[in-house]
């Protein structure tokens, strides 16, 4: 059965294709210092904004700038890699296979949250608070100088919640689309999402310089995660067994949030584990309160943040086996 599904020009092979890159990503993740997509866009990005502002373009302009960056970036994206793995798969297909699962593999960062977490959890369990806040720095924007244990540990736990929808997640979601389009396959459909999340940590802030100009990568963001977010939020309350109980918590908080994604996701694994997040965040000397998400029946503890790892990686081996049957019903084993 392998061997013909490895060999198909189907959506088993898509299928394959999805599962290998997800074990890469689980066994060795991102090796630091190793060649990544995101990289590439980021350098993009940063030419292509450091010309238009240098252009003093009126502000119909920069949003005009801004929408043909991302809708270019996105497209080019997903467009290049199509074409990449149509040619190879011509006369090299062992070879392309390996070069897709590679390159979605980098689009998953389940390992990278997990190492994140784990590097400012293991100074703060020691006392080394210091060490704690200064690794934490590299994962938030929030400023980390004056934050106490429960603090940190509030930001570590909303960074993997937060990020479990546009890191992990969502890429999966795309990706997944291959298997009903296994003529484009799932490289282009995660690589096209990893563009929009680029553009918009990069550029989708609604505050100068980037009012403008990021405007159209924020909103292309918003509605691209909208639907993987939503689908991950209903997975964890599924398996949270209080279903109603978390999905009305979801219903009551989450709108609450500004981002129409960010605070569903929070709230969903802030429910499920009984703790609380948002709050009181200093932003470039400024104070900005969040909302309050969840109930917060238990502190957030480094068990916590274990268990939402868990949550996110249970959802993720949830939809897989969504995607198998898939496969399985459209064309058997």
């Amino acid at each position: 059965m392998l061997e013909s599904w490895l060999y198909s020009s189907s959506s088993q092979r898509v299928f394959l294709v999805i599962l290998a890159a997800s074990a890469l990503d689980f066994l060795v993740g991102d090796p630091w210092g190793w060649p990544h997509p995101v990289r590439l866009m980021g350098w993009l990005i940063d030419r292509y904004q450091g010309m238009i502002f240098s252009w003093s373009l009126p502000r119909w302009g920069l949003r005009l700038a801004g929408a043909v960056l991302t809708l270019g970036l996105i497209l080019g994206s997903g467009g290049l890699t199509w074409f990449l793995f149509h040619w190879l798969d011509r006369d090299a297909t062992v070879l392309g296979l390996l070069f897709q699962v590679i390159l979605l593999a980098s689009c998953f960062a389940g390992r990278s949250l997990r190492q994140a977490a784990q590097e400012v959890l293991a100074p703060l369990q020691q006392g080394h608070i210091g060490q704690a806040r200064s690794a934490l720095r590299h994962y938030v924007g929030r400023e980390t100088d004056t934050l106490d244990p429960p603090e940190i540990l509030r930001a570590i736990l909303e960074t993997v919640t937060e990020n479990a929808t546009d890191g992990v997640f969502a890429p999966l979601f795309y990706a997944s689309l291959g298997i009903l389009f296994p003529e484009i396959g799932p490289v282009p459909f995660a690589l096209g999402y990893k563009a929009a999340s680029t553009l918009d940590s990069m550029i989708g802030y609604y505050q100068a310089p980037f009012t403008d100009l990021g405007w159209f990568a924020a909103k292309t963001e918003d509605g691209l995660t909208w639907l993987p977010c939503r689908i991950l939020v209903l997975g964890i309350a599924l398996l949270s067994g209080q279903f109603r109980r978390v999905w009305a918590v979801c219903q009551r908080d989450a709108p609450k949030d500004p981002s129409p994604n960010a605070g569903w996701s929070e709230c969903a694994y802030a429910a499920t584990l009984g703790v609380q997040m948002g709050g009181m965040n200093t932003y470039g000397g400024l104070i900005k309160v969040k909302p309050l998400l969840g109930d917060g029946h238990q502190p957030i503890t480094a068990t916590t943040i274990a268990q939402a790892l868990s949550l996110t990686r249970r959802v993720y081996l949830l939809y897989l086996l969504l995607c198998l049957t898939t496969v399985i019903l459209i064309y058997g084993l």
